[in-house]
């Protein structure tokens, strides 16, 4: 998956809004709450992405992730290398993020991307 890519499958999850910061990073959020950014060169770039517990426990297991570098506390993974597993699974694991930080959000929120 390559940065493009990756800012495409971003903003066609429902409620998105994208950012450019921390040195050139593409940070994408849902109502204000980010869940998933890319950090890298355009192509071959790191993931970092909100996981459950589970989810986080299972990747802890494969070398191609990590927990994020300065989010691992709050349940962040990374992908170390966005062209070391398939797009359909980072599509994945990014959806699940998205749907992950956008439960959280308050009701108010909710109502105001149209998820509730």
């Amino acid at each position: 998956m390559t940065r493009s890519e990756f800012d495409a499958f971003c903003a066609s999850l429902p409620g998105t809004t994208h950012v450019i910061q921390w040195g050139g990073a593409s940070v994408w959020k849902v109502g204000g709450k980010i869940f998933a950014i890319w950090g890298g060169d355009d192509a071959n770039g790191h993931i970092s992405f909100k996981a459950s517990d589970l989810t986080g426990e299972m990747l802890r297991e494969r070398p191609q992730y990590q927990p994020a570098p300065y989010l691992a506390r709050a349940g962040w993974m990374q992908l170390i290398s966005s062209t070391s597993v398939e797009t359909g699974e980072t599509e994945a694991y990014v959806a699940a993020a998205h749907q992950l930080v956008a439960a959280k959000l308050p009701r108010r929120v909710k109502l105001e991307l149209g998820f509730a």
